[in-house]
């Protein structure tokens, strides 16, 4: 199989329409990149308690949030 690679700036209307066009057809696999500080999940409870901790430094307070 023949395989071609674009990079499409999705910033942009055209770039979107693109996009959206290319979702549709079954010979196109769209491989979306992440770019944000790192690739590993979080759970709600993990993201809560982070929370938790942000608020309580930040307020001097002794917040619990319910999950």
């Amino acid at each position: 199989m023949n395989t071609v690679t674009a990079e499409i700036d999705v910033t942009k209307p055209i770039g979107q329409r693109i996009v959206r066009d290319l979702e549709h057809k079954r010979c196109v696999k769209i491989r979306y990149p992440f770019e944000g500080k790192s690739e590993k999940t979080f759970t709600h409870e993990e993201v809560f308690k982070s929370a938790e901790k942000v608020l309580n430094d930040y307020f001097g307070s002794d917040l619990k949030l319910d999950m």
